[in-house]
């Protein structure tokens, strides 16, 4: 029988409202499934940028947009069983100031997370996704207190990764977690199904998760991979025995 592990807390932290959904989707959902909790949030609903599709249609606002993208990202996130969040900072450029650190650093503080997914640490054709990273990483470290006694509250400091960014190979991304998502691969497609302002990118991400199957079968052997998400850890794993 396979080790019975403690339910996991997982959080995403996502620049825009759709990033979660196409690269962490899976993960959220194999999390759930396994009796553990998800919380999204985003720093901004890619209102500006990532709503190409929406600013089409005639008299549109950014407020409308907005609300649109939050209705799309909510119910991405109950297909996936995951909580979702906003702090609405706007994006293009997104600006993560002071106060929205030390937000972020008291909902890593409060939910005490088994898990932190976020951006990679650059992206040559996105402007928000490196400052998503960067405003990750401070907030995690003010939430853990490296692992040392601190002034403030601390928490045990969560695993880090990060998930798959578009264009892997010009942002310095190496795979070194596969994770097997075929058993919910029904709730990522109904995740990805729900953000119509980026239709154009379902089957991408479909054709991604196939690939990373792939990958992960010549890694491990397993022939019932079907579908897979690709993440890199950024800290080392401690563990008892190899």
């Amino acid at each position: 029988m396979p080790e019975q592990r403690e339910a996991r807390t997982l959080l995403v932290v996502s620049a825009h409202a759709a990033d979660f959904v196409w690269r962490a989707a899976g993960a959220i959902a194999t999390v759930v499934q396994g009796g553990g909790r998800a919380h999204v949030v985003a720093l901004s609903y890619g209102e500006r940028g990532e709503s190409g599709e929406l600013w089409q249609e005639p008299g549109q606002t950014e407020e409308r947009v907005k609300e649109i993208r939050h209705g799309e990202a909510q119910t991405a996130a109950d297909a996936l069983g995951a909580d979702f969040l906003s702090l609405d900072l706007g994006d293009y450029p997104l600006v993560v100031d002071a106060a929205a650190v030390d937000r972020l650093t008291g909902l890593i503080r409060e939910l005490a997370p088994h898990v932190i997914v976020t951006h990679a640490a650059r992206d040559p054709f996105n402007p928000d996704h490196a400052v998503a990273y960067e405003a990750t990483v401070q907030a995690r470290q003010l939430a853990s207190g490296a692992g040392v006694a601190s002034a403030f509250r601390t928490i045990t400091p969560p695993e880090l990764l990060l998930f798959e960014p578009h264009q892997p190979e010009l942002c310095g991304f190496v795979p070194t977690t596969f994770l097997d998502i075929t058993p919910v691969w029904s709730k990522k497609l109904a995740a990805m199904e729900a953000m119509g302002a980026q239709s154009y990118l379902r089957q991408y991400y479909a054709e991604r998760a196939e690939h990373r199957a792939n990958h992960a079968r010549r890694s491990s052997g397993r022939s019932e991979i079907r579908y897979a998400e690709a993440f890199q850890r950024e800290l080392p794993v401690v563990c008892d025995t190899l």
